[in-house]
């Protein structure tokens, strides 16, 4: 385990940041940030007094704190443009998390065994029931994104792959599908576990709890995942596999097993934050250039026998929040710009795109006024002069801009189109579904056997945390690109968004 960092390392660097007169530090040229200022905000936001950053936690209220008194301290002011809550925008959420299930499957009137630590259940309320006759409905919908089957009252079982058919394209994702099916009345939602997903870490992270946005709480009376030798057996006796699901003339199959699911699960509502800075630009009314990075992690994740109880996320995300501390240092500390620059932190990312999901609905500057989202997350993984990779490629007309300002910064571009797997997985998702022009730039997604190495070892896991082998030269360099994509997003002269055709 990380030694805990002491209380009077985050008070030092705090004052170390506040006592310097922003008048005196600007400069046009400031130096480029090195992976030694990287690392310092690592070192805090991953520390074990952090607890891990959970929303509603003692790490939240440390986090935000960190976050928003580093940024005044730079220069910043509040960025929510609300007297009444300065810095901090309330999201109200609710938590569920399972302490007790029980599984029992019957064919034909005789017992049929079941792997009970394959099957990780969570209810809706404190306690909730499930029985009968699970319905196969492959990924839920049809090539045209509306769901397959009338489901309601029933145990369903979907694929959580994202869907596969020929000629569709931005199918719902697996949030979107659970929430259709929720909505059309299923008793419950069985879902498989995630191709490559680690089970043990899979399974401690769904005992960590479900949350939800306050003002989107829809869910199925029960939800779970299924580890594969415990789906497969039940597609086995309905005679499907789940390639089928992917045919044009898939049809949902009920499986002729009884399935039996009760679940006990304790609910909290609460508020968590998500916490904006801003520059303002020089150029009222000319728009503005948003700058993202969740500060959410999973929180003291593990039972108290643990040797190790606390999810750190020093690379998931506090290497995405440090890039964008640095950035805001360099910023403020040099030549004004046009339009103003907003960075924010948002809350639950790591819960289904939460605090996203919210600030673009509550916006706190209108949507149509953002010109670009730059958002920043899991940086630490490439080493210094990574190919800067585009999670959004393809997708908003910025791929010239950003290829032209990475080269001119001495890196090379990743030109294809494979980091946009990760393009539902991250924040930016939730503004670019409401016409936001947003993108995630850096080179962790140039490098899919590294990002794969990560994901399949310490990502979610007590493991990701701060040691020497954590490669932060990446970071950095992420860190001096996003500082020059910034103040071209944030000249007006040079970036005038187009209005159609995006």
């Amino acid at each position: 385990m990380t030694k805990t960092f002491r209380h009077r390392a985050l008070t030092a660097l705090a004052l170390a940041a506040s006592i310097l007169p922003i008048a005196a530090q600007a400069q046009d040229k400031p130096a480029p940030i090195s992976e030694s200022e990287v690392r310092a905000h690592i070192a805090v936001l991953a520390s074990d007094e952090f607890e891990g950053r959970g929303p509603g936690s003692a790490g939240e209220t440390k986090t935000l704190d960190y976050l928003a008194k580093t940024w005044a301290s730079y220069g910043l002011v509040s960025g929510t443009n609300d007297a009444t809550h300065p810095w901090f925008q309330p999201v109200p959420l609710v938590e569920r998390k399972p302490y007790a299930q029980a599984v029992s499957a019957t064919v034909r009137g005789k017992p049929l065994k079941l792997a009970e630590d394959g099957v990780a259940l969570s209810g809706r309320n404190p306690t909730d029931r499930a029985t009968g006759e699970p319905l196969f409905v492959g990924y839920g919908v049809g090539a045209d994104g509306k769901l397959n089957a009338d489901v309601k009252g029933r145990i369903v079982l979907m694929l959580s792959a994202e869907p596969k058919f020929e000629g569709a394209v931005k199918l719902p994702g697996l949030r979107d599908r659970q929430k259709l099916l929720a909505q059309a009345g299923a008793a419950a939602v069985l879902i498989t576990a995630p191709d490559g997903a680690p089970w043990a870490g899979l399974r401690a992270q769904l005992a960590n709890g479900s949350m939800r946005l306050a003002s989107d709480d829809v869910s199925a009376p029960i939800g779970g995942v299924l580890r594969s030798d415990v789906s497969e057996p039940l597609l086995r006796a309905g005679r499907v596999t789940a390639a089928d699901a992917a045919r044009p003339d898939f049809a949902p199959v009920t499986l002729p097993v009884t399935l039996d699911l009760a679940t006990s699960t304790t609910v909290r509502a609460f508020e968590s934050h998500n916490v904006i800075g801003k520059i303002p630009g020089a150029k009222p009314g000319s728009g503005a250039v948003l700058l993202l990075g969740h500060w959410d992690h999973f929180g003291i994740c593990r039972s108290e026998e643990a040797e190790d109880r606390i999810c750190n996320g020093a690379v998931d995300n506090a290497s995405g929040m440090a890039v964008l501390l640095t950035v805001a240092e360099r910023l403020a500390r040099g030549a004004p710009m046009e339009r103003d620059v907003y960075f924010m932190g948002t809350t639950a990312e790591e819960r289904g795109l939460l605090g996203a999901y919210y600030f673009a609905d509550h916006p706190v500057v209108p949507l149509k006024d953002i010109v670009v989202a730059l958002n920043v997350d899991t940086v630490a993984i490439a080493p210094a002069g990574a190919p800067v990779a585009l999670v959004g490629r393809g997708e908003n007309g910025l791929d010239e801009i950003v290829d032209r300002i990475a080269t001119d910064l001495g890196r090379k571009v990743d030109s294809d189109k494979e980091a946009n797997a990760f393009i539902r997985r991250q924040d930016g998702w939730a503004l670019g579904a409401k016409g936001v022009k947003s993108i995630m730039a850096g080179g962790s997604f140039s490098d899919m056997a590294l990002l794969q190495a990560f994901l399949t070892t310490v990502y979610h896991q007590p493991d990701d945390e701060l040691t020497d082998k954590v490669p932060l030269g990446g970071a950095a360099d992420d860190a001096n690109l996003h500082v020059e994509l910034t103040r071209h997003f944030a000249d007006e002269s040079k970036y005038k968004p187009a209005t159609t055709g995006d």
